[in-house]
């Protein structure tokens, strides 16, 4: 499926974490450290090469420009800079395979449905909850450890 854009933490965001050392928004103190577990990186959408590269942890809010009530959680980025993931490039391939949690939301961050894919079914769901006209957006969350990687919403 084509018809939807991948939304990743913004390079101004990483940006100022990896400038300033604290969270946008909150101001929490950011953690960096050598990575324990694959990630991915909220900014590149990459899996991190554990044990060897740096990555910062910091809070986010994965609603920020979508609704007006935060729910902020933890993310990581590397370390260093790197690209965004593009908004066009489909779902990204390093995260395909993993086990990954999708929440369908309306407006006002109203979830409307939960489904969960791996094995390289995450477009069939993809095009299957943007299929519903009461689902505005998607979330995409890794199963395991819960947390925000990415967000879905349909092109325009």
């Amino acid at each position: 499926m084509d018809g939807y854009r991948v939304i990743a933490v913004p390079n101004a965001v990483a940006d100022a974490v990896r400038s300033t050392g604290v969270a946008p928004t909150y101001g929490h103190p950011a953690h960096t450290e050598v990575a324990k577990g694959y990630g991915p990186c909220r900014q590149c959408l990459r899996t991190f090469d554990v044990g060897k590269e740096h990555r910062i942890l910091f809070t986010y809010d994965a609603f920020h420009g979508m609704e007006t009530l935060p729910l902020p959680g933890p993310v990581f980025i590397h370390a260093e800079s790197c690209e965004r993931y593009p908004e066009d490039g489909g779902f990204p391939p390093d995260l395909v395979s993993h086990a990954l949690t999708l929440n369908a939301y309306g407006r006002g961050r109203t979830l409307r449905v939960q489904e969960r894919a791996g094995g390289g079914e995450a477009d069939g769901v993809v095009a299957r909850l943007l299929a519903r006209p009461d689902v505005d957006y998607i979330h995409v969350r890794d199963t395991e450890a819960g947390c925000f990687d990415f967000a879905i919403v349909r092109k325009t």
